[in-house]
């Protein structure tokens, strides 16, 4: 696979981060530099962080990164969960993020693993 848009991991966190913009969308204007800020900035590190490790050179990075989309998408889905309890977002819009969110962890998980995979046998070699 030559580029990041290609994987699959990539293009859901891209439709969890267009989700929340969506939801976020009508939230009040005091909230702009608070929680709306903060589940943006969380929703967008996923995809951002996939991109980023994909283009670094070694797979030890590579993993890194995936680890930093992991914790950011542990991140989104408590702020999305917390702006629900606030009422803010309805609980079939919660639901569907939430599943969203779901698989997204699969599949993040499932791209650590393939990466721990791929390491191990050349835990040796220092440009892995």
């Amino acid at each position: 696979m030559q580029n990041y848009r290609d994987l699959k991991v990539w293009q859901s966190a891209m439709e969890l981060a267009e989700s929340v913009y969506r939801i976020t969308g009508p939230f009040p204007s005091h909230e702009t530099y608070g929680l709306t800020g903060q589940l943006r900035r969380a929703a967008v590190s996923i995809p951002s962080n996939l991109a980023e490790g994909h283009a670094r050179s070694t797979t030890r990075d590579y993993l890194r990164f995936v680890g930093i989309a992991q914790g950011s998408l542990a991140e989104a889905e408590t702020q999305i969960e917390l702006v629900h309890r606030l009422g803010a977002v309805p609980t079939d819009d919660l639901r569907t993020m939430l599943e969203q969110t779901n698989e997204l962890g699969r599949m993040l998980h499932g791209l650590r693993s393939a990466l721990t995979a791929k390491l191990a046998p050349s835990s040796l070699n220092p440009e892995s």
